[in-house]
């Protein structure tokens, strides 16, 4: 497994931009899909958008395509999320998690972090 700090959240107006970093410990970081998960008040986890180990795979929620990218620097062990277009529904704790292998499957993202605020305010 992986432990994994999200960073970056915070307070933007409708329209603004904000990025999201995850720090990701281990030496397996490449090995693992790389997800985003948001829980907004009264509402349960979604999934946002994810990448494969090796970047060249992407999966976006349709509420955020066009708006959000994904991307992951094996290197530095962090995957980022770029939120453009921020609307006040994109407010949420965003998650940052990982998934050992190539996959897609919900279940297999084991290993979550603490989460980061985003608000977006009207």
């Amino acid at each position: 497994q992986v432990q994994l700090v999200e960073s970056g959240g915070g307070l933007v107006q409708a329209g603004g931009s904000l990025r999201l970093s995850c720090a990701a410990s281990g030496r397996t970081f490449s090995s693992y899909t790389m997800g985003w998960f948001r829980q907004a008040p009264g509402k349960e986890r979604e999934f946002v958008a994810g990448i494969i180990w090796t970047g060249d795979s992407t999966l976006y929620a349709d509420s955020v395509k066009g708006r959000f990218t994904i991307s992951r620097d094996n290197a530095r062990n962090t995957v980022y999320l770029q939120m453009n277009s921020l609307k006040p529904e994109d407010t949420a704790v965003y998650y940052c998690a990982a998934a050992y292998g190539n996959t897609w499957s919900l279940a297999d993202f084991g290993s979550w972090g603490q989460g980061t605020q985003v608000t977006v305010s009207s």
